[in-house]
């Protein structure tokens, strides 16, 4: 069984086409500037170093044309035809409480995507832009809708409930959503499985850090918490956001700046966090790179960082009545092992040390906690596309 996985952006589509016999990527690829001049696809088979082909993308279904004639090219393709394609997984932003799994896509899916548009006005659209292109291109393939929220629709409701007034609840659903939860279920099943326990014995902490973070308290396999909210806001400072702020700061902003709510959105997405505070990049590799050359904003930049995924961590450790592993994962979870230590450095207490030489490593899955640490401490790469490409086998292989 192939199954073709699609992640769709407003002016990009990524994709990997998998076996999932073997679980083996067969080529993998990226349409780039879609709707835009100079756009490409970047196409690899396999291992092969990957070709770019500078090509008009005027929008999604071109782009997905584009695809399939490479994934049935003579020279770079691995299959003979589009009806060796048996289904397409498409990563959906937002399901709202609408989907608590993921969902065969049909009308009905479509028409309950568009009316999430409101919640994530950004992602969605061109989510649903790729799954209509395909349904255009390959009518008769069957596709699935994994969601990023839905994995998070297990979390109590003293878990994901705002104290405002009920009925912004009811009449908008206002509420913690989480995002990232493709990733934070695959690593937190992959550390079970490390372990040698059934997930449902275990309680574990996800820390999905990248240039949008966020982490998530599993308890028994089930996401009991997270830190992202109602929008991807909330929750830890990243690469350019502010994460969560006193709300009153909104209007106090607004007023001392002369500027809209929408201005002070902008800001609080766009200008702050890591760039803010460090005045100098949004790329962790180059403020980490200045605060180790004596930057002390950058430094500063990076001790915020590392204090609030620590908090975190303690926090959902108390949620959950006990933590049993911690997973660190995403482009500085995976990749940056001087913030990993940071990270646990003064959870000593808690059962979590982890072994200096076995924290040197990036991008590779390793237990890096000592001998005797109660708490394991794991690097987990995330595999976001395995992960989606196993839910549309799941659903589709009838």
């Amino acid at each position: 069984m192939n199954i073709l996985v699609i992640n769709c952006g407003s002016s990009s589509l990524k994709y990997q086409f998998i076996n999932m016999d073997t679980e083996t990527v067969l080529a993998k690829g990226l349409c780039d500037r879609i709707g835009l001049e100079k756009s490409f696809v970047k196409h690899g088979k396999g291992d092969e170093q990957p070709i770019v082909v500078n090509k008009d993308l005027p929008d999604h279904k071109v782009a997905i044309s584009s695809v399939i004639g490479l994934l049935t090219d003579s020279v770079h393709g691995v299959i003979g035809d589009m009806s060796e394609i048996s289904a397409v997984g498409h990563r959906v932003v937002h399901g709202a409480e609408k989907f608590s799994e993921s969902k065969v896509i049909n009308g009905e899916v479509i028409a309950v995507l568009k009316e999430c548009i409101e919640l994530a006005p950004l992602h969605n659209p061109p989510n649903i832009t790729g799954i209509e292109a395909c349904i255009h291109i390959m009518p008769e393939t069957p596709m699935v809708a994994v969601f990023d929220t839905a994995f998070h629709q297990t979390m109590p409701a003293h878990s994901f409930m705002y104290a405002l007034p009920y009925d912004y609840y009811i009449k908008y659903k206002i509420r913690r959503y989480g995002f990232h939860g493709t990733s934070h279920r695959y690593v937190a099943e992959r550390a079970a499985a490390l372990m040698g326990k059934p997930i449902s014995e275990l309680k574990i902490v996800t820390c999905h850090l990248g240039n949008g973070s966020s982490i998530c308290a599993v308890d028994g396999g089930k996401s009991v918490d997270t830190s992202m909210g109602f929008t991807p806001l909330e929750g830890l400072m990243m690469g350019t956001r502010s994460g969560s702020v006193d709300p009153a700061l909104v209007a106090y902003i607004a007023d001392k700046e002369g500027v809209d709510l929408k201005a002070v959105g902008d800001v609080l997405n766009k200008k702050s966090g890591v760039l803010g505070i460090s005045g100098l990049s949004s790329d962790f590799r180059d403020v980490l790179e200045k605060a180790g050359q004596g930057n002390e904003r950058a430094r500063l930049a990076m001790d915020i960082f590392c204090y609030q995924v620590k908090k975190y961590i303690g926090q959902y450790a108390a949620a959950m009545g006990g933590l049993d592993i911690v997973v660190f994962t995403a482009g500085i979870g995976e990749n940056n092992n001087s913030l990993r230590k940071q990270m646990v450095t003064g959870l000593e207490f808690m059962g979590i040390a982890i072994d200096n030489a076995k924290n040197a490593v990036r991008g590779e899955e390793i237990d890096i906690s000592t001998e005797d640490a109660r708490v394991r401490t794991m690097v987990i790469p995330t595999n976001e596309e395995l992960a989606i490409a196993r839910e549309t086998a799941r659903l589709t292989s009838y």
